[in-house]
């Protein structure tokens, strides 16, 4: 596996970038807008009209793939948006860090086209409203097609000294909530930035996405639901594919057995050969993944906060 990157802008795809006028009315929302597109919906143009109402500051359409001669047909019509497409295969994660490094705003905010997006989805008062809580994600409610919450609420714990996941559809507004699902939620972007954005080495979308989340608690940012906010899923409810693979254990080295101690973070030596036994690795592959990690740690150790142990109990007590 590559080395794991410390900045989010470490690594660079080869995309073509179509159109994209940055809107310069003055009572521009301080938001971006990413689009993740991956079904080909059908409703796409009406998804950009009713964006466009909403007056963001610009609107970065990730493109699925390259060779879709609607693209540059969409870009004359729409001026305002900014298509990108990319040329190799890449992550979400990895997509969601190239949009970033292309907007100027405080806050972006992730959707997918798989998503019903209303017309007037964010209004100016909202907006400041969701500026004030300067929080590092805020996470909207998700729906099914029906209308039926989903189990977006999730909330780390111990399981006979196993870290667990506990999930529930109850939402409150402002509960934390340890990840945004799917990559859906209100970024701030100079945060965003500072954490490290999304490892793009990590290819399992839902260890991406945790490994991220993760490390944002971990260096004391929070996650927090809003209620302000809420959208459905046109049709089906994507399933986190939680297999335990390589993915894994990246994820795993980066932040559950990490430690805490006198205002830094580390990974002991002493730890190689637990993780060796569990790995399923042989002894030379498992080597390096525990360097690899030990050497990100050593980079980042004045950045993390709290070590797993301390989130886990801080969150249980209700701090």
């Amino acid at each position: 596996m590559n080395a794991i990157p410390v900045t989010f802008d470490e690594h660079q795809i080869n995309r073509t970038v179509i159109g994209g006028k940055t809107n310069d009315s003055p009572d521009a929302l301080n938001i971006s807008i990413i689009l993740l597109n991956t079904s080909g919906s059908h409703f796409k143009m009406n998804v950009f009209e009713n964006l466009l109402k909403c007056n963001f500051k610009s609107i970065i359409s990730i493109e699925k793939e390259a060779g879709n001669t609607s693209i540059e047909d969409m870009s004359r019509k729409l001026p305002l948006v900014k298509f990108i497409v990319p040329l190799e295969k890449a992550t979400d994660g990895e997509m969601i860090n190239l949009a970033v490094s292309e907007i100027k705003t405080d806050y972006f905010l992730v959707l997918r086209d798989s998503l019903y997006i209303p017309s007037g989805v964010i209004l100016s008062n909202l907006a400041e409203r969701l500026y004030a809580t300067d929080c590092f994600c805020i996470v909207p409610r998700l729906m099914t097609s029906n209308k039926d919450g989903l189990l977006t609420h999730f909330m780390p714990g111990a399981e006979k000294s196993h870290f667990v996941i506990d999930s529930s559809a109850t939402v409150t507004d402002g509960i934390k909530t340890l990840y945004p699902f799917d990559f859906i939620g209100l970024y701030n972007r100079k945060k965003f930035i500072q954490v490290g954005g999304f490892d793009y080495t990590i290819v399992s979308p839902y260890w991406q996405n945790l490994d991220f989340a993760m490390r944002a608690w971990l260096f004391g940012e929070e996650i927090r639901h809003t209620t302000l906010l809420q959208f459905s899923y046109v049709d089906e409810v994507p399933v986190e594919d939680r297999t335990v693979n390589k993915d894994y254990l990246r994820y795993y080295l980066k932040n559950e057995i990490v430690k805490f101690k006198n205002e830094k973070a580390y990974i002991s030596r002493g730890s190689f050969f637990k993780f060796f036994f569990h790995s399923s690795s042989g002894y030379l592959d498992a080597r390096r993944q525990f360097v690899a990690a030990r050497d990100w740690v050593e980079k980042s150790k004045y950045r993390f906060r709290m070590d797993l142990q301390t989130l886990v109990q801080s969150w249980s007590s209700g701090k």
